[in-house]
């Protein structure tokens, strides 16, 4: 039985502090009156840029490693998470917030299944986007 390749300690740090942020943000959107209307705007333009981060990843790997007849779809895919940033930086605050938390649940999900990224990336991934997402969940439901 072989294991699991462990998460690089870079990827796990850095992530970890990309999950900050959101995590911030998010209680700080609780805050009444205009603070956590901008908090929540803040969490909005955080998630808009990390979804779209997540699709530039999804681009690369395909450079690298996709086959040709599979580039037009992973090339596709990785467009994807962009557009919808994009459209939720332009809805209502909280349409754009739920937009982006089922849009990263997407993006985990395909990204669980790629057969282009290390190994140890979706499980670095798993609760990096949980934490966005109930983030993003409590920007929406308290906006």
């Amino acid at each position: 039985m072989s294991s699991l390749p462990a998460v690089p300690p870079a990827a796990s740090w850095l992530g970890g502090a990309g999950l900050l942020p959101f995590l911030t943000l998010a209680v700080a959107s609780l805050m009444p009156g205009e603070s956590g209307a901008l908090a929540a705007t803040a969490l909005l333009a955080y998630g808009a840029a990390i979804l779209s981060f997540l699709g530039g990843i999804r681009w690369g790997l395909a450079m690298a490693r996709a086959e040709s007849g599979a580039l037009w779809a992973e090339l596709s895919l990785s467009v994807l998470p962009s557009l919808l940033a994009w459209v939720a930086l332009l809805l209502p605050r909280p349409a754009g917030l739920l937009l982006l938390a089922v849009s990263l649940a997407g993006q985990w999900l395909l990204d669980s299944r790629t057969t282009l990224a290390p190994g140890w990336y979706p499980r670095l991934r798993l609760p990096l986007s949980l934490g966005a997402i109930a983030a993003l969940l409590v920007g929406y439901w308290f906006s």
